[in-house]
């Protein structure tokens, strides 16, 4: 509904009326329901989605996309969101939608600094972000741990605990949101505070836990990136060159630095277009310095993403922009097309619409590369104080703890675009909904091993390139 049509409303429902709504889609659509998982009898081969999606991708990378995909279950997972999308188009739909993540797996959810400084707890990557049914983000959220307990051997028992824990902890805040006021609601935020309050009475070992992981993120910033990242050559700063993980701009173009340095002038004048007015005013007392092509990630291996080196004040002060090609979303061809022309868009309204506080410098483009193609770019800051959880080092307790906070996190980002009341009037306040995702979780679990095998297989059979660990 447009902004016209809601003000042109004489007779809105009233929140009792909406939660009313949703209880009532129970009847077509039981909770229970979406426990129940199988494979669509024309799946689509899910080797043949990951080979469709490197056809738009830089072809010396793939050999590294698929090398950290065949790292263990739970990485194959990471890079599938392709695969799982199309698996949950074809199952349930309660047809009551939020702004996605659409890739909203566990290692997608982490702390950054807010532009207050002050560290937050969000998803925090939006490359697949597009409105559809809320429970694609849940159910992908709670595989991901069923998953990833299985790759720390946890019992059965135990990872469905995990995930029921995630999905509660979604459903109680959906609940709890959908009674605030919505200025409350989108002001919101997870901070180390309430986090600490959730902990309670935590043990010392996950208080230290928490406390390590703050300060890594507080660490991760500008000046530590120059340091990793920079040397001085003829006195400038300049990438290092790492092939093919971090490559110089002028070892891939061939191009002389006068001729980059111009290309490089007219995306910053498109992405400065993309600011508010007074970030535009702070970009521009930066000077370009440096870039170069870095590989991220695991399932966006094979994108096209630069980062920049630019330097204030007289060549110090450095500043570290990415530029991360946006392709079409995975859920585009299940939930439709977005409403955004230039993708790179598309993914910095996404994030804006589900993070509370976002990165002041979120911009898009659409440039013509150095190569004469046209595509589509977000722009971010790079290493602006991002943190992730070691989940690699968890135990069952520690774990579930995460899935509480997550699940937490996931519903603070749907209620800011979601119709809550709806939402949680076919939650309910019981645990259908909560074990029924357990459930599912396990069954999409055994196909993802499934997948992974196949995938190994391709590897070891020649179908697919795979680059030495």
């Amino acid at each position: 509904m447009t902004i016209e049509e809601r003000i042109d409303s004489s007779e809105p429902q009233s929140v009792s009326e909406r939660a009313a709504t949703g209880r009532a889609l129970r009847g077509n659509l039981p909770r229970r329901e979406h426990g129940e998982w199988r494979p669509a009898a024309d799946r689509e081969d899910p080797l043949s989605i990951l080979e469709d999606q490197g056809k738009s991708r830089l072809e010396e990378l793939l050999p590294i996309r698929y090398q950290r995909m065949l790292v263990s279950p739970f990485a194959f997972f990471r890079g599938a969101a392709a695969i799982m999308a199309a698996d949950l188009a074809a199952g349930p739909n309660t047809g009551l939608t939020a702004q996605l993540c659409g890739d909203a797996h566990l290692s997608n959810f982490g702390a950054f600094a807010a532009p207050d400084r002050r560290l937050v707890f969000s998803v925090n990557d939006f490359d697949e972000t597009l409105p559809g049914p809320f429970e694609w983000d849940v159910k992908r959220l709670g595989a991901s741990f069923a998953v990833a307990g299985r790759d720390l051997g946890l019992p059965v028992a135990d990872r469905m605990d995990v995930v029921a824990r995630c999905v509660g902890s979604y459903r109680r805040t959906i609940r709890d949101l959908s009674e605030r006021p919505l200025l409350e609601v989108w002001y919101s935020r997870i901070g180390e505070d309430a986090i600490v309050a959730r902990l309670g009475p935590a043990s010392a070992r996950r208080r230290s836990q928490f406390n390590r992981t703050v300060a890594k993120a507080q660490s991760k910033d500008h000046l530590r990136a120059f340091t990793k990242l920079i040397e001085q050559v003829d006195g400038r700063p300049r990438f290092i060159s790492d092939p093919p993980m971090l490559v110089p701009v002028e070892d891939l173009t061939g191009s002389d630095s006068a001729v980059v340095e111009g290309w490089w002038r007219k995306i910053f004048q498109s992405y400065c277009d993309s600011l508010p007015y007074d970030r535009r005013q702070l970009l521009e007392r930066y000077r370009y310095a440096h870039s170069a092509r870095k590989v991220v990630g695991v399932g966006s291996v094979g994108t096209r993403a630069w980062v920049v080196l630019m330097t204030g004040r007289d060549g110090s002060d450095p500043l570290f922009l990415q530029f991360k090609e946006a392709q079409a979303s995975v859920l585009e061809q299940f939930a439709g097309t977005s409403e955004f022309e230039n993708r790179g868009q598309r993914v910095v309204e996404g994030q804006r619409l589900m993070q509370s506080a976002s990165d002041i410098l979120l911009g898009w483009i659409r440039t013509e590369g150095l190569d004469g193609n046209v595509r589509d770019f977000y722009v971010r800051q790079l290493w602006d104080a991002k943190g992730s959880a070691a989940v690699e080092a968890m135990d069952a307790h520690a774990l579930e703890g995460y899935a509480d906070l997550c699940g937490w996190a996931l519903a603070e980002s749907h209620a800011r675009s979601a119709d809550l009341a709806a939402i949680a009037g076919y939650l309910g306040g019981g645990e259908v909904f909560d074990h029924a995702v357990a459930s599912f979780a396990e069954l999409y679990a055994d196909r993802n091993d499934d997948d992974y095998q196949r995938l190994r297989q391709a590897a070891a059979d020649g179908r697919v390139p795979v680059a030495s660990p």
